[in-house]
């Protein structure tokens, strides 16, 4: 490291953390409110730089004083200047939720490369995650550039960071890859948890559907999986599945309780499911993981 980064890194402990916080949860709101444009306007295959932002009732053009994150929603009282028409409830809240996720996550990455990179993985399956709740679609736009993505992080962190940072990369770094680089087992990694991250999904689809004849995966789905999987690796894939089929089912049960019929062909967008398990193991999985596998040791 040259003597000028590291002064910047000393410079840099000298704020309490307290700031760091503070600055990642600004930052979060920040990018909420661009998430939000992200979710309105790509299913509609708009735009999603110009024009500026505008009243989804009248079409007035919101001022950049009317646009600040969760500040602005609260002193226009949850309405728009001009029409006075009520502001969707799911602005602020993006805004809020991104900011929470980007304080976690500066919290369990610190300073270090690996922070830009999983801010931004956590502010894609947040876009997708209210998109699929709003549209029912996880756009390609999002996904196709999320897997290279993955694989991209996959190589930089270790080879930055000289470190394995994935939860995957030490049950690999046996056998065959017992004696190559990080990075390089870091991408066997990705491939590998695209495979049982993808893979799995549409075989359970394929399946669903030849012995049923409906289909039950999207291959929104599946292409999410993907990108979760090359980013995550293959312990973290399968506990992102795991926890994205339970809380879907407890949710599909208390929705068909709260209906009164017994409905099992309800559609529910799964990718707000799979994003919630992505997310949950991204902050707790390896946690999670190596307390379930202690039980057998």
């Amino acid at each position: 490291m040259h003597d000028s980064q590291l002064l910047a890194l000393q410079s840099v402990t000298l704020f309490p953390p307290a700031f760091g916080y503070i600055s990642a949860g600004i930052f979060g709101a920040i990018i909420g409110s661009f998430l939000n444009v992200v979710i309105h306007r790509l299913p509609r295959e708009e735009s999603i730089v110009f024009p500026n932002s505008k009243c989804p009732s009248c079409g007035s053009v919101i001022a950049f004083y009317d646009n600040i994150p969760l500040l602005s929603y609260l002193l226009l009282g949850g309405k728009c200047r001009g029409c006075r028409k009520p502001i969707s409830a799911r602005y602020p809240a993006v805004e809020l939720l991104t900011a929470c996720v980007f304080i976690a996550i500066a919290w369990r990455d610190g300073l270090s490369w690996a922070l830009p990179f999983d801010l931004v993985f956590a502010a894609a399956l947040l876009a997708l995650v209210f998109i699929d709740a709003e549209h029912m679609i996880l756009p390609n736009a999002i996904t196709y550039p999320g897997i290279v993505f993955a694989v991209v992080a996959r190589l930089a962190i270790p080879y930055l960071t000289g470190t394995v940072h994935f939860d995957d990369i030490p049950s690999l770094m046996t056998g065959a890859l017992s004696t190559s680089p990080v990075w390089l087992v870091s991408l066997a990694g990705a491939f590998l948890g695209a495979l049982i991250g993808g893979g799995s999904l549409w075989l359970m689809g394929w399946t669903w559907e030849k012995l049923r004849g409906v289909e039950a995966m999207g291959l929104g789905d599946v292409k999410m999986m993907f990108m979760v999987g090359a980013y995550m690796g293959w312990r973290l894939t399968i506990l992102t599945i795991f926890i994205g089929v339970l809380s879907g089912s407890i949710i599909g049960i208390l929705l068909m309780a709260r209906q009164g019929k017994r409905d099992m062909q309800m559609l529910l967008p799964f990718g707000i499911f799979l994003g919630i398990g992505a997310i949950a193991s991204l902050f707790v999985g390896s946690q999670l993981v190596e307390m379930y596998a202690g039980q057998f040791r």
